[in-house]
């Protein structure tokens, strides 16, 4: 309240049940959180000008990444920087992609964007997307599944308002094949998904990391005529010298070949 009045605005909405922050609220926020990033930033240009190791790095990551490689990458990063403190945000990629830029995290494992913006990324992995089938769905025996077999299927699909790049190219494929009426349900995330579909309410593309997914009582099966890759790489921003060192992008990178292997051979 102090705060409210020196600034001559209120900054809270408050009730009995909630308080939320108010437009100016949200404002004087964002502006405090990128303030006390550009400190921590400056701080670690400081530290890496006279020569002092990192102390701290803060990693962004999708599920995608949080499933396969990054254990092992958080692994190697403690035994070459064992006095290093380690912080894990999961998020989606535009929220990392909004962080990195901030200072507020120092590497993040997204997928691929058209618009990186002042930001580095290089790719790592590439993964199919295949169609999950529910154990009792007669097309879980099936060997070979074209598109038209889905004609009288119910599908799961996303319900975002800002659909990704892969999202989008489904929607597409769906109106190109008339299968847009058969969407009976929708969801805003690929764990939703896969729930739906593993339940026999219906089916649905998932990428290749759900098959690390425990308790999942689907199939994931090829579809002919469909081959969507999506990529999987790391960003980093140029300007924070914690996340550029080559050590630990390195690292990172190296993982790139032994996934591809994977991919390959699933394929």
């Amino acid at each position: 309240m102090a705060l409210e009045k020196e600034l001559g605005c209120p900054l809270f909405i408050r009730s009995t049940r909630r308080v939320e922050l108010t437009r100016a609220g949200e404002t004087f926020y964002d502006r405090c959180v990128r303030i006390l990033s550009e400190v921590d930033l400056t701080t670690e240009l400081t530290r890496a000008a006279g020569g002092s190791r990192i102390r701290q790095i803060k990693i962004g990551t999708v599920y995608p990444a949080t499933m396969g490689m990054l254990p092992t990458f958080l692994a190697k990063i403690a035994r070459k920087f064992p006095e290093v403190k380690i912080h894990i945000a999961a998020g989606n990629t535009g929220d990392i992609i909004r962080n990195l830029e901030s200072g507020q995290i120092n590497l993040g494992f997204i997928r691929p964007v058209e618009n990186i913006g002042a930001l580095r990324f290089f790719s790592i992995a590439h993964e199919r997307y295949y169609l999950a089938v529910g154990h009792c769905n007669p097309l879980s025996e099936r060997d070979e599944i074209s598109i038209d077999d889905l004609s009288d299927q119910k599908i799961v699909a996303f319900s975002r308002q800002n659909l990704s790049f892969t999202e989008r190219s489904f929607n597409e494929k769906f109106e190109a094949y008339d299968l847009t009426k058969n969407i009976a349900y929708t969801c805003d995330d690929t764990f939703s998904l896969v729930s739906l579909v593993s339940a026999g309410l219906g089916i649905g593309f998932v990428p290749e990391w759900t098959l690390e997914l425990p308790n999942r009582a689907c199939e994931l099966k090829k579809v002919k005529g469909i081959d969507f890759r999506i990529g999987l790489g790391v960003a980093w921003n140029r300007e924070d010298p914690t996340a550029s060192r080559d050590d630990i992008v390195d690292i990172a990178r190296s993982f790139g070949e032994g996934r591809a292997v994977r991919a390959a051979v699933f394929g």
